[in-house]
């Protein structure tokens, strides 16, 4: 039963972001738009390019929707309302999301195209760019809850949230999220003006909606990271624990579709500069700030 209740939750999510993208994007709220699109891509001829790697082809856009769920299978939405409450369920996350790159690497390398592979290739660079910036923070995290298991985490902000208690650590965990989830500024693997669709671009048919479908979960699943580590989870007034996981990771995931359409795509060279030359620094000062604080507040 929680199984149920947590995918119908994390599909649900993925198609009210759809929605919402539609919206931003049309200027037209249409509820049954991403159902329409799901029904007309499965209906589409689904092309194969001439000289693929079929199995990484085939393969790429399910591990991707796999990663997304996986992750979000620790994510807990109450206190009795998670998957698997994992002994190291906070580090679990981001192993499972490391095999975001090999869905990626996968989907550039296997449809034998110039503009998929590079794109491929781009999100490698991301990875080695954000990659620290996703597990200090979690870290600091930890330090303060004590532990690894994401309730536990979760109950260390019964009395202040994160965002508050470590704001440095919340800022640089949600840039590199939207990197993970390679949204704009952060979309060089897809880039469409420069890559024509990037590692999309070979993709048609179910394959292209499995892929679209697998990217929208990814940012509720990273959305729901951020509540469980620095939003206090399920916590808040007067409703129940679900709805507040609900409402805060809804948040967070709209923030993230659109705060990238105000800022100009980021080179990958300058991503990487910035993220080693100051988003690392910042990282450990994050948690040196968060020991001396465990050390002098109780």
């Amino acid at each position: 039963m929680t199984v149920a209740i947590v995918l119908l939750t994390l599909f649900g999510s993925a198609w009210l972001l759809a929605v919402i993208e539609g919206w931003t994007v049309t200027g037209r709220l249409r509820p049954a738009a991403p159902l329409i699109s799901g029904l007309a891509h499965l209906g589409r001829e689904s092309i194969v390019p001439r000289s693929p790697d079929r199995v990484f082809f085939e393969a790429a856009p399910v591990l991707l929707l796999v990663v997304a769920v996986l992750g979000a299978a620790v994510l807990p939405l109450a206190p009795d309302l998670v998957i698997a409450d994992l002994g190291t369920g906070a580090l679990f996350i981001n192993a499972a999301l490391a095999y975001v790159l090999v869905a990626l690497i996968m989907a550039g390398w296997g449809p034998n195209g110039a503009y998929a592979m590079i794109g491929g290739w781009r999100f490698l660079g991301q990875l080695i760019a954000y990659s620290m910036l996703i597990v200090m923070p979690i870290t600091a995290v930890a330090m303060r809850a004590e532990s690894l298991v994401n309730t536990a985490i979760v109950g260390s902000q019964a009395a202040l949230w994160n965002i508050v208690y470590q704001p440095l650590g919340f800022v640089l965990f949600y840039i590199a999220a939207m990197a993970l989830a390679f949204r704009s500024p952060f979309d060089l693997p897809t880039a469409e003006g420069e890559l024509a669709g990037g590692v999309d671009a070979e993709y048609t048919g179910v394959r292209l909606a499995v892929l679209r479908l697998a990217r929208l979960t990814l940012v509720v699943t990273l959305a729901s990271a951020t509540t469980v580590f620095y939003l206090g989870g399920w916590h808040g007034p007067l409703l129940p624990p679900w709805a507040w996981s609900l409402i805060k990771t809804l948040a967070v995931a709209v923030s993230m579709l659109l705060a990238g359409g105000y800022l100009p795509r980021i080179r990958e060279a300058d991503l990487m500069r910035w993220c080693w030359t100051l988003g690392i620094p910042l990282a450990l000062l994050n948690i040196v700030i968060v020991g001396l604080l465990i050390l002098v507040v109780p």
